[in-house]
């Protein structure tokens, strides 16, 4: 009876040793369109025009909010480990731009390294009217109400 309380003891042990190992094992998550190479190779700069960019390439991730004529094609790699906040392993954008007659006039591929933080600010925006608490909104209305006519 007791070689088998140990031997129960033991799978449970080795059971949970297995989840443990498993939970620490990063997840892997893949976000956005990661141009091949050999695609990007056959944009011709000055050649190529928007529809044989969209041929190779696909439809682009954005395109620039002031500007048209210039997609962004953006891809991201992230590793979590268990309950850790995801980090960024691999970041990749493809900028092309295109002329006034719809051909690319630049192409520029940018990195991880080639980003820059973003710190947020915690200044707060002012908004009209008064501030007014949680009760002042549930009872503020009481005995106001009029009859329509």
């Amino acid at each position: 009876m007791h070689k088998r309380t140990t031997r129960i003891s033991l799978l449970m042990l080795a059971g949970l040793a297995m989840a443990v190992v498993s939970a620490c094992s990063p997840r892997i998550a893949t976000r956005g369109n990661a141009p091949e190479p050999e695609a990007l190779e056959q944009i011709v700069i000055g050649e190529s025009t928007k529809g044989d960019v969209t041929d190779l390439l696909g439809s682009p991730s954005s395109v620039a909010a002031f500007d048209e004529n210039v997609w962004l094609y953006i891809s991201r790699r992230t590793e979590t480990i268990a309950f850790l906040e995801p980090d960024v392993v691999e970041q990749k954008v493809v900028l092309i731009s295109f002329d006034a007659a719809n051909r690319v006039d630049i192409l520029s591929e940018y990195d991880l390294e080639d980003g820059k933080p973003v710190i947020p600010t915690d200044r707060i925006t002012p908004t009209a009217g008064k501030e007014i608490t949680i009760l002042q909104q549930l009872f503020g209305n009481l005995g106001r109400f009029s009859e329509t006519k």
